[in-house]
């Protein structure tokens, strides 16, 4: 917790759930990664966090903005991005969608489909385009494979049709998997897409560049490397498979730009045994799955969770307030609070800044969108 956090909690005393947001740590990751991927442009996950906040602090560092719809394109518009600064990287998107994202000046897209190039070339002609493969996701708390991206062999027919389409085939885009804690898995992507690119240009296709994706983590419970240290991995996977002819090179942090960033506080609304020899204390907060704590689904993201209270702790299970017997956030991780937390107490559900307010329900069982404060 940042001190200016902690002054604004004890000064204001919001009502929770609430997210707290340091905008200067934001500047400070934006830094961190600038210096560890000099040579990448940056293209801020747009979806991560979209609040204006953010967005106009970035655009005003010099980041680009990697956009998953119209909205989060006019998102970046409003706080300073240029349209040639913006890449419409959703690669499921309706074709009045693109049409209106090519109105708006964007020019960068893309795909991993027939039919999705098809589109691009009905209401994008001329635009730059570039494809996603798969990548197995090993190592990701969160991984992003088989919903998106194609296999290199299909990747490679489709950007050998891109041109006699009316589209500029540019490079190949990859995604490791968010919360990647090995630094060394974008190697293994890297090695296909510099197969590609040199069987493509036997084909006259000369690309240019290569989108690393996001997967910069955030720390929660356990220790991740540091940003220096996947600059480093990726700058040596890159000479390595594509020696001193080193392609155009793109990142898009979103969980590591903001992630630590955030503190949401929330009220304990119950604590109970479920029976006399109960073990475990249950602990109901009132934030879960619904409220914006969607990436406890299978506890995967595993945030740090602090309370003010000294003394022995035991472990818990912790829920969320709603009718939902799905809201469940913790079972199977170790959770240990303190044995003296009481109703009413606060707790810190710590690290965040990332993917919490727009996974906000609105009003579900009546409870309201998680609401957030950037200082």
């Amino acid at each position: 917790m940042t001190h200016r956090i902690a002054q604004f909690l004890e000064d204001r005393r919001p009502a929770t759930p609430c997210l707290v947001f340091d905008l200067d740590v934001v500047e400070e990751n934006y830094n961190d990664i600038s210096r560890a991927m000099p040579d990448a442009l940056i293209y801020y996950a747009v979806k991560a966090n979209p609040a204006p906040e953010i967005l106009e602090r970035l655009a005003r560092l010099g980041s680009r903005f990697d956009t998953a719809s119209v909205a989060e394109i006019r998102m970046a518009l409003a706080a300073g991005a240029r349209p040639e600064h913006i890449s419409f990287g959703n690669t499921i998107k309706k074709q009045v969608d693109i049409a209106t994202a090519y109105a708006l000046g964007v020019r960068l897209y893309a795909f991993d489909s027939e039919a999705e190039l098809n589109k691009l070339a009905a209401v994008a002609p001329g635009s730059q385009v570039f494809c996603r493969i798969l990548t197995s996701g090993v190592g990701a708390d969160w991984p992003l494979s088989r919903k998106f991206g194609c296999d290199v062999a299909m990747a490679e027919l489709l950007l050998k049709a891109a041109p006699g389409k009316g589209l500029t085939p540019i490079g190949v885009s990859f995604h490791v998997g968010s919360q990647q804690r090995d630094p060394e898995q974008w190697d293994i992507a890297l090695a296909e897409a510099a197969g590609l690119f040199r069987r493509l240009e036997v084909d006259g296709i000369h690309l240019s560049l290569v989108n690393l994706g996001g997967g910069f983590p955030t720390k929660y419970r356990r220790d991740v490397p540091t940003t220096a240290a996947y600059g480093v991995a990726i700058r040596e996977a890159l000479a390595r498979h594509f020696g001193n002819r080193l392609p155009e090179t793109i990142i898009e942090p979103g969980r590591g730009m903001v992630g630590n960033a955030g503190i949401i506080q929330t009220e304990v609304v119950l604590i109970s045994r479920k029976s006399a020899n109960d073990n475990r204390r249950w602990v109901f907060l009132d934030i879960g799955k619904f409220g914006g704590l969607a990436e406890t689904m299978d506890e995967a993201i595993q945030y740090p969770i602090t309370s003010d209270r000294q003394g022995p702790t035991e472990a818990v299970i912790l829920a969320g307030p709603t009718c939902d017997s799905a809201d469940v956030l913790y079972e199977k991780a170790d959770y240990q609070l303190p044995l003296s937390l009481e109703i009413g107490d606060k707790l810190a559900i710590k690290a965040t800044g990332a993917y919490t307010t727009t996974y906000s329900a609105v009003a579900f069982n009546g409870f309201q969108p998680l609401e957030a404060y950037y200082i």
